[in-house]
């Protein structure tokens, strides 16, 4: 089966709208039930009293970065370049299982509400004051607006491919699924959103697999797949490629090295997985790390996501691109291809499941943004620097305020955006460069203020500068990060130290290990620092964990029993040893 497929079905079936008005009605029945409980105060609101079993959150921090743009993002890269382009993505995993191993205890041990709460405790003074503002506006607005604004477009995609909606009418139906989500985010707090995300998780899941499973019968199983995409001129070479295609003949001192998807990989693996603003976890994912009962959960929790995020959910969306390289060779906009095989593929009552399913994923990224751009707002901003008096009852009540207001700019964010993969492409660089100072302000006690301030500068201002040229965001990168280190390494230098009694405070705090030795000597604490070699053990089983079962299971969708098999083998020794690993480290 090949050549374009026109959509003629564009209209739903009655147990279709019955199944999605259904879905709707749940997510609010939600909130209205976690209401009460999360109105006592902002601790509840925006972490659940911290008392989340680790289950729950590590299925939330998937099901929050599991949005409606994912798909389409993942579709428009496999239509572009191949499967080994999700590798933009894919690298974050060495920095997740930092995460796991170092970053989800330390969060924990801080006690804070936000991420940004930290800056006060690690630094001193009035450049600590300002960071901890300027981070909170910056998160909560430029960066919440930029986020919300593709996971509303992508919804809004969705809507018009699916429904038939014309352009100038889908944000009708747009409004609708913002409401709804408001409604539930806005009166139930995190609450709402872990218990929503669990429930969104599993239905945008399972209507992915339907999707894939569908789709791949629809041009004859696997092998006629495969043989389909060998045949098309239009197809890249690399479609299949876990890897991106080496040329042995490139001299690294040539042109064509340096535009070529070898040097595009290497910047993702080397360089672009440590040096983003999520180095040390990421805003959400730390909130879900703080709403944990203690640090053994928030480990499993972030050990989860990483599974379920990396491994589980990818390839239903990618047989689903390669499918629709196919069916629809022709598309101008490559987005488009994911909602369309909905109407394509899938009969009554499953198209209601789908888009259903598209919902969940779009409400479980908002409700997080939502309620964790308000947590920035309120705790680092409104709280800190505007009224510090008041009752727990009025932050509360001001949360919820800012909660709608930063959905109504978000949606009218989402009007100026046309490619998601470009968006994204858009906002990591913004922050490439001060990874590597959110490292080491937890390792290494020189780290200041103005290291943060000067990296998170220099970043911002030389991407916005590298916005006027044709370079690939692989370039991009390469500047941005070595410029910003420079940068940031000699305003610390330049800038004094900390204040003696910060650096106590904080060391006493969460004892992280590394570069302490003048604070080390000059205080008593019986925790157990956390950096050490059993971390390096553990994160090189998770390396293995991770990629061995990534690509065992793609190995097996596609056909490669032996290769699949022996990645999966290779999995199950990382998965051992980080249970051996973790049994020791916190009995």
């Amino acid at each position: 089966m090949s050549g374009e497929i026109v959509n003629r079905n564009m209209h739903l079936a009655l147990i279709d709208w019955f199944i999605i008005c259904g879905y709707c009605v749940l997510v609010l029945a939600v909130g209205i039930y976690f209401s009460k409980r999360a109105s006592k105060d902002t601790r509840e609101y925006f972490l659940s009293g911290s008392t989340l079993p680790w289950w729950l959150v590590g299925t939330s921090m998937v099901a929050t970065t599991f949005g409606a743009d994912t798909p389409l993002a993942v579709t428009e890269y496999v239509r572009s370049d191949g499967i080994w382009r999700n590798w933009f993505w894919w690298n974050a995993s060495l920095g997740g299982l930092f995460g796991v191993f170092l970053f989800s205890r330390l969060w924990r041990r801080t006690g804070v509400l936000t991420d940004n709460e930290l800056i006060e405790i690690r630094y001193s003074g009035k450049p600590a004051a300002v960071l901890r503002g300027f981070k909170a506006v910056y998160f909560s607005t430029i960066y919440n607006f930029v986020v919300m604004g593709w996971v509303i477009q992508a919804m809004a995609t969705v809507f018009r491919v699916t429904l038939g909606i014309p352009q100038e009418k889908q944000w009708i139906s747009i409004g609708i699924c913002v409401v709804i989500a408001l409604v539930y985010t806005v009166l139930s707090g995190f609450w709402g959103v872990v218990a929503t995300d669990l429930i969104q998780f599993i239905i945008a899941m399972g209507g992915a697999i339907i999707l894939a499973i569908y789709s791949l019968n629809a041009v004859g199983g696997m092998t006629e797949l495969k043989l389909q995409l060998a045949s098309m001129s239009n197809a890249s070479e690399s479609v299949l490629y876990f890897f991106p295609p080496v040329d042995s003949g490139l001299s690294p001192l040539t042109a064509e090295f340096w535009s070529s998807p070898f040097f595009m990989f290497l910047v993702f693996i080397s360089v672009m997985w440590w040096s983003t603003h999520n180095a040390d976890g990421g805003g959400y994912i730390i909130q879900r790390m703080l709403s944990a009962r203690d640090e053994r959960h928030s480990l499993y929790a972030t050990l989860w996501f990483n599974i379920a995020h990396y491994a589980l959910r990818v390839w239903p969306w990618v047989i689903v691109a390669l499918v629709s390289i196919v069916v629809f060779p022709n598309l101008t906009e490559s987005k488009d291809a994911y909602p369309m095989a909905i109407n394509e593929f899938l009969p009554a009552g499953l198209k209601g499941v789908l888009i259903a399913s598209f919902l969940a994923a779009f409400m479980s990224t908002i409700d997080t943004h939502i309620n964790w751009g308000a947590s920035y707002f309120i705790n680092d901003l409104y709280k800190r620097f505007m009224v510090k008096d008041a009752d727990e009852r009025h932050y509360v009540i001001v949360s919820k305020i800012c909660g709608v207001v930063l959905m109504f700019i978000a949606a009218v964010a989402a009007s100026f955006m046309n490619s998601i993969s470009k968006a994204w492409e858009f906002l990591i660089p913004m922050g490439a460069g001060i990874g590597l100072v959110l490292i080491l302000r937890w390792f290494w006690w020189r780290i200041n203020a103005w290291s943060e301030i000067s990296g998170l500068t220099a970043s911002v201002v030389i991407n916005l500068i590298l916005q006027f040229t044709d370079l690939a965001i692989q370039h991009r990168i390469f500047i941005i990060v070595p410029s910003s280190i420079l940068v940031w390494v000699i305003v610390t230098f330049l800038t004094k130290p900390v204040q003696e009694e910060n650096l106590v405070r904080f060391y006493n705090l969460v004892s992280p290990g590394g570069f302490w030795k003048p604070i080390r000597n000059k205080i008593n604490t019986n925790k157990k620092t956390i950096l050490g070699w059993n971390f390096l053990v553990n994160w090189l089983a998770g390396v293995a964990l991770i990629y061995g079962m990534t690509f065992g299971i793609g190995k097996l969708i596609f056909g490669d029993l032996i290769v699949g098999s022996i990645l999966l083998f290779i999995a199950g020794v990382g998965f051992l040893i980080i249970y051996i690993g973790l049994r020791k480290g916190f009995d």
